[in-house]
């Protein structure tokens, strides 16, 4: 039985949410804490807890080993604990506003390797809609027991992070093929995804680089999953002409970097795919990052504390203020802005934005399978020697200028290779090597937002 919209924000409200009324803003600040399943915690969807500062940590230098400021923007403190909540969000308030879909007129489906799938269930629950999570079946434990707290059902499709493809597949047999029963919430082809990062993560990566060096963004470095986290890059380089935008695979699955098609333990990027929504030509660089490392820098900082203070000099406050707040894709986002300020030899007034797209909470057991591989917990000779081979000796090998000739050109093949055999055009695919193609897309939001307001009615 189709039931009332449960209202949230619209994209603007996510950017500033000061636009907010008081009286809900302070009541969806509340809920954060005291109700994660209270539908006003929609209103949390933004990367300033819902006041005006967007939540980040400068890296010390002592652990980056480089002159620019290394910027890590946090995404812990969304509901659900993760930023993919955003674009969740975003395209199921889309679908609400713009194709009339309403709770119990379908369940929502959530192709994912992890946080997306989180959200997707986190967001139908708390809208009213019942969701199935379709993913991986070797994720860690804490996401799928995530999904389940939330309500949403899991498909599980073979394989690691890398098989993700097997999902795509399993998403458009079996649900897009279906429209009448099941709304697709396809974060690797659907466009919210990429207006909420250009737009409100774009902001918050402006925004926390104000006051730090120079105040400006010398580079923007995220790993793809989805690729949506990307777009913000497009909003960058709107204010910053000059700034690199810098994508990062997994070395041991390098499909975008020469078509390497192997696994890895990175969870949630390297899918062996260009995704739909990636606006390859406003990319720069790309660079390769060996799995391992990840889990060991993430180790590191939860655990090394005493490596970090006693060996590498780093001062207590700042060992102890890294702890629980990363994730091995996080990791490998850092050591990516690590490469990327000695690539460009930046200096101490340049500043390199990057994304904690989660926390530590999920991983535990990847931190067990590392101890398990090791043969023990790591001691402090080991901490220490992880510490200085993953991130003072983030190396300078394994980078691609995509600016050079004939790069963009390769990686829009590979997406239209692709993306051909889920029904998108040629002719569709081709209008994406056009900037006018992505500001057109962004733009709809002027249009968007007034039908999100208009159909949830007066806020309180």
């Amino acid at each position: 039985m189709t039931r009332p919209i449960v209202p949230g924000p619209t994209y603007a409200e996510m950017r500033d949410p000061t636009c907010l009324p008081d009286g809900l803003r302070a009541a969806a600040t509340a809920s954060l804490t005291s109700d994660e399943l209270a539908p006003r915690n929609l209103f949390n969807i933004n990367w300033k807890n819902t006041g005006t500062e967007v939540e980040s940590i400068v890296l010390p230098k002592e652990l980056t080993g480089v002159q620019a400021n290394i910027i890590v923007l946090s995404g812990r403190n969304f509901p659900s604990g993760s930023m993919k909540v955003g674009p969740a969000y975003t395209t199921l308030a889309e679908a609400e506003a713009l194709s009339g879909l309403r709770p119990g007129d379908r369940s929502i489906i959530g192709p994912s390797t992890g946080n997306f799938g989180i959200g997707t269930a986190y967001v139908s629950a708390l809208k009213g809609y019942q969701a199935v999570v379709v993913m991986p079946d070797t994720m860690s434990q804490e996401r799928y027991e995530r999904i389940r707290k939330y309500g949403g059902a899991l498909d599980l499709t073979p394989g690691t992070e890398s098989d993700v493809i097997l999902t795509l597949e399993r998403t458009h047999n079996e649900y897009v093929s279906k429209p009448d029963q099941y709304v697709v919430l396809a974060q690797f082809e659907l466009m919210p995804n990429y207006r909420f990062h250009r737009y409100v993560t774009g902001d918050a990566v402006e925004k926390a680089a104000a006051g730090v060096g120079n105040g400006q963004v010398a580079a923007f470095v995220s790993a793809p999953g989805s690729a949506g986290t990307l777009a913000a890059g497009d909003h960058i380089k709107s204010l910053y002409a000059d700034a690199r935008i810098v994508a990062l695979e997994p070395r041991q699955c390098s499909t975008l970097f020469n078509g390497g098609q192997g696994q890895h333990r990175i969870e949630g990027i390297g899918d062996k795919m260009v995704t739909l929504i990636h606006n390859v030509y406003n990319t720069d660089l790309l660079m390769l990052i060996n799995d391992e490392e990840t889990v060991q820098g993430m180790e590191v900082v939860q655990s090394g504390a005493e490596a970090l203070i006693e060996r590498l000099g780093v001062g207590s406050e700042d060992a102890l203020a890294l702890r629980g707040k990363f994730g091995p894709s996080c990791i490998c986002n850092i050591v990516g802005a690590i490469k990327t300020a000695k690539y460009l030899e930046l200096g101490p007034q340049d500043n390199v934005v990057t994304i904690a797209t989660d926390s530590y909470d999920r991983y535990p057991s990847v931190s067990a399978e590392l101890s398990q591989r090791f043969g023990g917990q790591p001691d402090l000779d080991t901490l220490e020697a992880w510490a200085k081979s993953v991130f003072l000796g983030a190396s300078l090998g394994e980078i691609i200028d995509l600016n050079q000739p004939s790069q963009h050109d390769r990686l829009q093949a590979m997406k239209r290779d692709l993306w051909t055999r889920f029904g998108y055009s040629d002719k569709f695919i081709d209008g994406m090597a056009s900037q006018v193609f992505w500001d057109e897309e962004y733009g709809l939001i002027e249009e968007i937002d007034p039908a999100i307001a208009e159909i949830r009615g007066h806020l309180p």
